[in-house]
């Protein structure tokens, strides 16, 4: 079993996985700080000088009791909150990771060009590549008529 597990783990697609997720992690730091440090500033500027991450609603007051002009501060009170405003800045650097990922594999597909239709199909008989329009297995020799009409 642990051959078996060392064939798998050694496989080229798991180690391909295994640096896509320490990218992912890396570019996920720079997206949170793009979010927190570059964009929330001034959407919240426009908006009033609202800070999206205090923005809470206080479920249960702490010691002492409310209002809390922060959600550390809520936080330090033991206050119980919902922090939708720690929700959206999430959210937004969701957006903002699916649009890059988007663009990134939109850019990848237009470098390979076209994809190209397959030449050969297996023979429903013996399994054998065939080209595509072929009437009879050059294989086994079975007529694919029917099989091509289906």
């Amino acid at each position: 079993m642990l051959d078996e597990f060392k064939k798998f783990i050694m496989r080229g697609n798991v180690i391909d996985m295994a640096v896509g997720i320490i990218i992912g992690a890396a570019f996920a730091t720079i997206i949170t700080s793009l979010v927190d440090d570059i964009l929330m500033p001034p959407i919240g500027l426009l908006l009033g000088g609202v800070d999206f991450s205090n923005l809470f609603i206080t479920l249960k007051e702490g010691v002492p009791p409310g209002p809390y002009a922060s959600l550390t501060t809520a936080q330090e009170a033991g206050a119980v909150t919902i922090n939708y405003g720690v929700f959206l800045n999430a959210l937004i650097a969701f957006l903002i990771v699916a649009f890059a990922i988007f663009l990134l594999i939109r850019w990848v597909n237009r470098l390979k060009g076209p994809a190209e239709e397959p030449a050969t199909t297996d023979c429903p008989y013996c399994l054998m590549d065939i080209p595509i329009g072929a009437t009879r297995c050059g294989h086994c020799g079975s007529e694919l008529a029917m099989a091509a009409a289906d």
